[in-house]
């Protein structure tokens, strides 16, 4: 078999932008919410049988705690924040199983449902959904794959080599280097993608690169002064890399089998009506029929 795991905050952001809006029966917006949902019920009917859905539930994590810069729900505007729990709602109405993330953030919950759901014998392939690089560090050969759904795009570790020049387990580290501004912390000043990505070719990770700029086995420009900003900042840059690093111990599902999908629950009906898309209800009904 093969599982299915998506990003719902990155496709509720993505539909918001994207889709026209649309108000409910009683006038709330809702736009954002019927272009996921439909989108899901595409992937059912393009025979998708496994399959569960990510959320952050809350603005901030425990990494909040760890880098007082990391990044908030500040600045989300109110309307996208107001569809996510009716989206849960909708997903959960739909019969696809829902993390609602607290603590923790979405990505955590779908490191660690690919975790879980690669360790099954049964399970052939992983689609990680998602085209955020955080999440290549789950990328297992072909058994784990990033699948971008907007561009069609499916990253295996291959893919993740040639894209950032590190394996799927240096991406933290790669991270951890050059930052990540969409999560709020900068990298190493001086540190960029090519640096980064040449020593962790060759060394893996933060640790196993030498202080000492002559000992590098590659080649790199400005070495002396990258070497001595990561002697003068190692600290700093594993403290970056452990924000990048994503958990893969959140409690997300027992069993595989708890992900394959049985069809819509009875209150469906009733959300699509209130959503004003009836046509969802047909859809979902079809596939069962």
């Amino acid at each position: 078999m093969n599982i299915f795991i998506l990003d719902g905050t990155y496709e509720l952001f993505r539909h918001f932008y994207a889709v026209p809006s649309a108000t409910d029966s009683v006038g709330h917006e809702v736009g954002a919410i019927r272009g996921v949902l439909g989108s899901v019920i595409t992937m059912l009917e393009e025979n998708v049988t496994h399959l569960g859905v990510a959320t952050d539930h809350v603005s901030k994590s425990f990494r909040n705690e760890l880098w007082p810069g990391y990044k908030t729900g500040e600045g989300i505007d109110p309307v996208l924040h107001g569809q996510f729990s009716p989206l849960e709602e909708a997903l959960d109405a739909l019969g696809v199983i829902v993390w609602r993330m607290s603590e923790f953030e979405a990505d955590d919950a779908l490191a660690s449902a690919a975790a879980r759901a690669v360790s099954d014998p049964r399970v052939e392939q992983v689609f990680v959904c998602t085209p955020d690089k955080d999440l290549a560090q789950c990328v297992k050969e072909r058994q784990v794959v990033q699948f971008d759904r907007r561009t069609g795009t499916v990253r295996d570790a291959d893919g993740v080599r040639g894209r950032f020049g590190v394996d799927p387990a240096s991406i933290p580290d790669y991270l951890g280097l050059v930052g990540d501004s969409a999560d709020g912390f900068p990298g190493l000043a001086g540190w960029g993608a090519k640096s980064a990505a040449t020593l962790l070719a060759r060394y893996k990770h933060l640790e196993n690169i030498p202080d000492d700029a002559n000992a590098w086995e590659v080649t790199v420009r400005g070495a002396a002064r990258l070497a001595r900003t990561l002697t003068e900042q190692r600290e700093q840059a594993v403290l970056f890399r452990d924000l990048a690093t994503l958990r893969t111990n959140v409690p997300v599902f027992e069993s595989v089998d708890e992900l394959e999908w049985a069809g819509p629950k009875p209150r469906f009906f009733d959300l699509c009506a209130r959503l004003s898309a009836p046509g969802y209800f047909r859809r979902a009904q079809a596939l069962v029929s």
